[in-house]
């Protein structure tokens, strides 16, 4: 009787680690654990003495503030998770002018950003620009 009791004992353990195991499995696979590149690039054509200011966070980290000269960048890399916002915010700063925008967002750019995973912004004098190619821009949002 001891056997029997201490083999079901046994058998209930370990379905329990199965099931919690195919548990965060499936959470993996539907929010996805690739790595997702996003930069935010410097558009404008002339702002030599003005640079543009830009500052990104998320509930779980800052990533601090750069100020981007013409054609510079400010990249990083989003691993959206369970347990994670699976959000950026940026703010964008240039000359008296503010902008704050969400460069990655899980539910929005998981497909937005495509097979490579690249989420990109080009910041221009006439507004913000998202590609996942660096090839082809759509315009998303005014300052």
């Amino acid at each position: 009787m001891k056997l029997a009791v201490s083999v079901y004992l046994t058998l209930c353990f370990a379905s329990s680690i199965i099931m919690v195991m195919a548990t965060i499995q499936r959470a993996r696979f539907l929010l996805g654990t690739d790595d997702y590149y996003v930069r935010v690039i410097n558009g404008f054509t002339d702002n030599s003495s003005v640079p543009l200011v830009i500052w990104c966070s998320s509930e779980e980290i800052d990533l601090g503030g750069r100020a981007l000269q013409e054609h510079d960048d400010f990249s990083w890399v989003m691993r959206p998770s369970f347990w994670s916002s699976n959000r950026m915010k940026c703010t964008m700063k240039w000359d008296t002018t503010r902008k704050s925008f969400e460069a990655f967002k899980a539910s929005r750019d998981t497909e937005r950003c495509g097979i490579h995973r690249m989420c990109s912004w080009m910041v221009t004098q006439d507004g913000f620009y998202f590609s996942n190619d660096e090839v082809n821009w759509r315009k998303d949002f005014l300052w």
